[in-house]
């Protein structure tokens, strides 16, 4: 199958805003490419190694969003058009330039090779790519990725939010639903913190990837990776549900929560732009939650959410 990556450089502000519109439109893979957070990395020694030089700071994001060449490309290229000259009105001082070209799979492959380097997140995670050597540290938990063609590096705020914050919640035994699972690492690390996990996902390529992710860390015994809606793949409650989406979604979500969240248990949901953080609260109050953590990193939020006690 070929994709088509389009590439939004945007100015900086609205690096956000930009890539909540790729994954608004059904994209399964979001990439953004930041100079100022890049050279941030660079210089915190975060990465055990890196070759790119100097990071020339120019005040623009790139945000590459990845779509199948199918019947539906034209409608969604579309629809980015519209949001973004809707951005543009809102926005007029922005600087927004838009290219696309078509990649084969192995040219993508090929390209994530080239800035996919092992990151540490929290306390013990070791975020690296299958054909990266690194040198372990005492409780170092390795979740290793081969991003393939549909999914990052799992180093997107969204996701490190979310891993930082089960380092702290995830009790082994304790069982966890993972919604929206795409390439599975937060099912995998909840795995690998003592869990027993369902991860669920809509899109096939999704359910494909993760299931391929959980054989590489060799957690099957802990992980079922399922394909369906959460009203037919998922029975039982959990321990803690985790959504990494998108708020829309999010708030869709809440009338099952439910049915799916143990009474005791605690609600994790992350992939939320700041300009909709009041709207998912708003909607998590309303089903019945209190907030017990707001997170915020790089205009991106996190909430962690228990059942209101009546």
């Amino acid at each position: 199958m070929n994709w088509r990556e389009v590439a939004v450089t945007v100015s900086s502000e609205g690096e956000e805003a930009v890539a909540d519109l790729f994954y608004q439109l059904g994209c399964p893979g979001v990439s953004m490419e930041n100079p100022e957070l890049l050279r941030s990395y660079v210089e915190s020694g975060k990465w055990d190694y890196h070759d790119f030089g100097e990071v020339e700071l120019t005040g623009t994001s790139v945000v590459k969003g990845y779509f199948s060449e199918d019947d539906e490309l034209t409608g969604k290229l579309k629809k980015l058009e519209l949001g973004i000259l809707e951005l543009l009105q809102r926005f007029p001082h922005w600087v927004v330039q838009v290219k696309g070209i078509s990649l084969m799979e192995e040219d993508w492959e090929t390209a994530w090779k080239a800035y996919f380097k092992p990151i540490r997140i929290g306390e013990h995670f070791l975020i690296k790519p299958t054909w990266e050597p690194v040198e372990l540290l005492e409780g170092d938990i390795v979740l290793e990725l081969d991003p393939g063609m549909a999914f990052g590096t799992g180093t997107h705020p969204t996701t490190t939010l979310c891993l930082r914050t089960l380092e702290g919640v995830v009790k082994p035994g304790q069982r966890v639903f993972d919604l929206g699972t795409g390439s599975g690492i937060l099912a995998i690390a909840a795995a690998k913190l003592g869990a027993k996990v369902d991860a669920v996902d809509l899109d096939s390529v999704a359910v494909r990837v993760a299931q391929e992710n959980v054989d590489l860390n060799r957690v099957n015994d802990r992980v079922r990776v399922v394909r369906g809606d959460l009203g037919t793949v998922l029975m039982g409650q959990a321990d803690i549900v985790i959504a990494n989406i998108i708020a829309d979604v999010i708030l869709i979500l809440l009338a099952d929560l439910k049915r799916l969240l143990h009474p005791d248990g605690e609600f994790l949901a992350s992939g939320i732009i700041e300009n909709r953080a009041e709207d998912v609260e708003e909607g998590l109050k309303e089903a019945g939650f209190e907030i017990v953590e707001r997170i915020e990193d790089s205009g991106w939020i996190l909430f962690r959410a228990r059942w209101a006690k009546t």
